[in-house]
Parts: structure tokens; sequence; C-alpha cells
């Protein structure tokens, strides 16, 4: 027979069990495969596109200078062109964070010849700053494409590495 305190123990325990699993940002994804993302600045919209059809979208955020294409470190821009989804940061300080190939050899090449630094790390990412809706004050990045943390934890579950992104004006 459970004594009292054993049981509250056992209570406590498995209620602590299934809160802790409500809130981990890491939620899982079988469905099919993101084979493409699409971006479109001048629609803050990303779509995440399967083999037959578009699979989720979702409203973005951008850099703090969104139109053009970035040049520079410190440009405020968001990249424009082809590059890959190429790493994962599960402890980004905004919330979670997939990795954007930028720069590339023609951007690096660029910048270059201006003398200057093309910029890097460059994430599709939540966690907007404390008290930035990206609904209302959309963009508000270093030059990154910002979700609601909700937003990216699906889209961190969805998209594996390797998986190529478009980024049209």
């Amino acid at each position: 027979m459970m004594t009292r305190l054993t049981r509250r123990a056992a209570l406590l325990g498995g209620a602590g069990a299934l809160l802790s699993g409500c809130a981990s940002k890491f939620r899982s994804y079988d469905g099919p495969a993101v084979t493409r993302l699409r971006l479109f600045k001048g629609d803050r919209l990303l779509a995440l596109e399967g083999t037959r059809r578009t699979l989720r979208t979702y409203p973005i955020g951008l850099g703090f200078a969104p139109v053009g294409h970035k040049q520079f470190e410190g440009d405020g821009r968001t990249p424009e062109g082809s590059y890959v989804i190429d790493r994962r940061n599960p402890d980004s300080k905004f919330h979670l964070s997939i990795g954007i190939s930028y720069p590339n050899a023609t951007d690096v090449a660029y910048a270059a010849a201006a003398g200057r630094h093309p910029g890097s790390d460059i994430f599709i990412h939540g966690g907007p700053r404390t008290g930035i809706d990206p609904m209302n004050v959309r963009d508000w990045t270093a030059g990154c494409i910002a979700v609601i943390d909700r937003q990216i934890e699906e889209i961190y579950a969805m998209v594996r590495d390797g998986t190529p992104i478009d980024i049209h004006a």
C-alpha cells in the first residue's frame, strides 16, 4: 500500500514529466520531406516546399534595411539568391535557428573588391527581441529571417541541412 507521501511524489513526478514534455522547443515531424525553401522578401513570406506541393508558409521579418541584396557586414540587408541550409543552432539566443550558407564565393569576391567584409551568420530564427512582434515591427534583424518561436520550432523540425533555399526580392 502506498503511503500518502509516496503517492504525492508519484503524482508530482508524473505531472512534472508531462509538463516538461509540453515545454520542449524540439518538435518532431514525420510528414513529407521539405525539398526546397522559397523566401519572397517583398511579400515577407517563407514557403517550405515538398515534391508535390507547398507544405507550409510563414510570415517573416527581415533585416532592418531589407531592400536589395546583402553586400557588406552591417548593411542590415537580407541576402538574395540561391543558398543551402548548412547548420543548426539548438542553443541560439533567438530560441532556435537554422543557418543559411551566405556568403557564397560571389558574395565574398564582391565584398573583397570593395575592401569590405560580406558579413556572415545569416539564419532563420525565432525569438524576436523583447517587445518586438514580427507581425507588427517586422524588419528588425541584422540581416537574418525572423519568425515567431512556435514557427521556428516547426521549421527546425521539418528542414534538414543541405536543403536549398532561394531568396527572391
